[in-house]
């Protein structure tokens, strides 16, 4: 966070206002690609991808994740491995096509869909075990 806030400082001459919500985008942009930098720089520290895994699990329904505490979701998701939760986020809260995160993080269209698949392979598993022991 502070490192997005510095770079901003350091680079505030290229910000050009172009309306309401410019600047809070261009900032973002930032953070997003100091994070994507700090990816690739620490790859080599990452699991590689197992295009193995399956999942059996079903869906949750939309009553059971409405049971879930919203703070639960959350630090779930924090715990995913980083490039896992990286794609999730991208993916599923920044809107990005699976071809755009590949683009950003220097992997296959097909890497991106099959990390995301064990992102929610990952949720839906705690999801499934926290319903479980909310049933007790």
């Amino acid at each position: 966070m502070l490192e997005t806030l510095i770079q901003a400082l350091n680079k505030i001459d290229t910000f050009k206002y172009t309306g309401k919500g410019s600047l809070y985008a261009w900032i973002s942009r930032i953070a997003i690609n100091m994070a994507l930098n700090q990816i690739k720089r620490h790859r080599w520290r990452m699991v590689p991808l197992d295009f193995r895994s399956q999942d059996n699990l079903p869906e949750p329904t939309e009553e059971e994740v409405a049971e879930i505490p919203k703070e639960k979701l959350r630090e779930w998701i924090a715990e995913l491995p980083i490039m896992r939760r990286t794609v999730f986020n991208l993916y599923c809260i920044d809107g990005y096509s699976h071809q755009e995160i590949g683009k950003m993080l220097g992997i296959s269209e097909r890497g991106s869909t099959s990390t995301l698949a064990k992102a929610r392979k990952e949720l839906k598993d705690k999801i499934q075990r926290y319903l479980k022991e909310q049933d007790r």
